[in-house]
Order: C-alpha cells, then structure tokens, then sequence
C-alpha cells in the first residue's frame, strides 16, 4: 500500500531582528538557537557585515518561498553587549571628526552629516548624511578612512530619514510618527490631502521634514470608501427639504451639505445625511428609460426585462 505524500509545504520558524529602535525587522533562521525569546540580542551576518539585533518576535514561513533566511550566528554575550554601549558612547565624537575632515576638505558646504554608527565591536563605523544634490564623498571617504581603525561607510540619506534620526515633536504636538512607530515611508501624494478636504497651504500638510506628512495617509482609504457612498459636489439630488444642490461633502459624517432655494428665492443651506438623500439624476433616468419603446420589439408587446417564465398581465 502506497503511503499519500501531503501537499501541504513543510513550514519552519524564523525570528524577527531588528537592528535600530525604529527600523525594519529582517528575518532569520533560529533553528540552532530554539529557546530564544523576544528581547534577546543576537549576533547575526549581513550585507554590511556582522550586526547585532535584537529579536522582537517570530513567525511562520513555509518552503515554498524562494527567499533564504540567513541563520543566526549567535547569541549575543554579556561581553558583546558592553562592547556595544562603549561604542555607542564613541559616535558623538566620531561624528565630530566627521565635520571637521568636511571642513577641512571643502566642497561639503551644502551637507549634513546628522549620526555615526558604530557596530557593535567597533569594526565598522557608518556616517549618515544628508544633501539636495547627490554628493561625491570619495575624498571625505579616504581621510576617514586613515584616521578610523575600522571600515568607513558614508550614506546618503532623505529628508526623511533625517527627521526619524533627530526626533522631535510634529505639529500635532505628539512625537513625530517616523521615530516612534514608522518603521517605513509609504507613498504620499496631493491627492490624499484633496480626498480629506485638507487646506493645501503647505504650512498645513508639510511635516517637520519638508515633504508631506506621514499622517496623510492613515485616513485615506476611510475617505475613499465613505465617498463612494455620497454624491459629489455639484450634483443635484432630492431632499426632506426640497430639491437642492451639493455644495459640500462630509465623508466621515455620512452626510453632505446642499443649497436648496426658499419660497422667496434665496438659497438655505442645509445639512443632509446619506439616508434622506434622493438620487434624483439616476430616478429620472430609469423613467426616461422606462418611456422609451422596446430596442428589440419596438412599440409591440414585450417580455424583456422579465424573469423567465413571465409573461406581461395584459396578454
């Protein structure tokens, strides 16, 4: 007897690293390490040489994926972890250095060099910086180089990332959504402030950062969706008041606000909510179309439209 072999893709753990306070989460095979828990630091290899992170959770993958997960090297020791802080204690003076080569180089009037990163044993230091223009740093790079006993990395980051970075408080008056939570930049456009009726005065949908505020994009579905269920400005519709016309549209309140002329010719505003609303364009519509004679049997009787197996009460 044969035994069924299951269709179902063998699935397997992996653990979720995160490498800053607010940043993306990679993940990586645990399989060695089975009793790690959420919060341990953990030694791990990367494009950029060896990191350490620190587990936030894990998840289930199945086979089928294509992609490798690289696997932990080790746990990280009370030893790495004091290492970790003493260089971490080094990046605001090697930041320093940083700005003085700058200086002292010329041609880097226009940047800013905001972080430096060291990993975790000092072997490698990365300096973060920030410019309109794309910048050539391969004289910066060569001086560093000589001056820091580890590998040197310059990266050029957005305005963005530069916000996430520095911290700091929005217009809100809440902390900046990048350096508490976002741990990615999703597409922003003008359209979502149109779609939510916000003023498109650039002091009200710019961010600290100079590009559109994050926060634009948290409501915009809502409003797509409540739209779709009101009638846009300028339509004419039916009301418990009279006849009237769209003047504004109020996506979370479910309602809309129309012009509806009085017996003495002026025009009331009034305040309409989706259930009382009468589409009088599409019920003029049918009744013109319910008037017009049949395209197939002209003015003759005719079964169209009529469930099958109905036939017209006058025949």
């Amino acid at each position: 007897m044969e035994i069924e072999k299951s269709s179902e893709q063998p699935q397997y753990k992996v653990a979720g690293v995160r490498f800053h306070k607010v940043g993306k989460l990679y993940h990586f095979d645990y399989s060695d390490y089975p009793d790690l828990q959420p919060g341990d630091y953990v030694i791990v290899e990367t494009s950029r040489g060896r990191q350490m992170g620190q587990v936030m959770g894990f998840a289930v993958v199945d086979n089928s994926e294509e992609r490798e997960h690289l696997p932990i090297l080790r746990p990280a020791t009370p030893r790495d972890l004091a290492l970790r802080q003493l260089w971490i204690e080094r990046q605001p003076e090697a930041l320093e250095t940083c700005r003085e080569f700058a200086e002292k180089l010329g041609g880097y009037e226009g940047v800013k060099f905001v972080a430096a990163h060291y990993n975790y044993d000092g072997s490698m230091i990365t300096f973060l910086c920030s410019a309109e223009q794309k910048i050539n740093t391969a004289r910066l790079w060569n001086e560093l180089s000589r001056h820091f006993d580890a590998k040197v990395e310059i990266r050029q980051i957005g305005p963005r990332d530069v916000a996430k970075l520095l911290g700091g408080y929005g217009a809100c008056g809440e902390t900046r959504c990048c350096s508490t939570f976002l741990t990615d930049f999703s597409p922003i456009s003008i359209k979502m402030a149109k779609m939510q009726g916000i003023s498109l005065n650039p002091s009200e949908i710019t961010g600290m950062c100079g590009r559109l505020r994050c926060c634009l994009v948290y409501e915009y579905e809502q409003y797509v969706e409540a739209r779709k269920q009101l009638p846009k400005r300028g339509k004419r519709i039916g009301t418990p008041f009279g006849q009237g016309r769209v003047i504004d549209v109020h996506p979370l309140q479910d309602a809309v606000t129309v012009i509806i002329p009085n017996e003495e010719g002026a025009d009331v505003r009034k305040w309409v909510h989706r259930e009382d609303i009468i589409p009088l364009d599409e019920l003029e519509s049918l009744a013109r179309k319910a008037k017009e004679p049949c395209t197939k049997h002209g003015d003759g009787d005719c079964d169209c439209g009529l469930p099958p197996g109905a036939r017209r009460a006058d025949r």
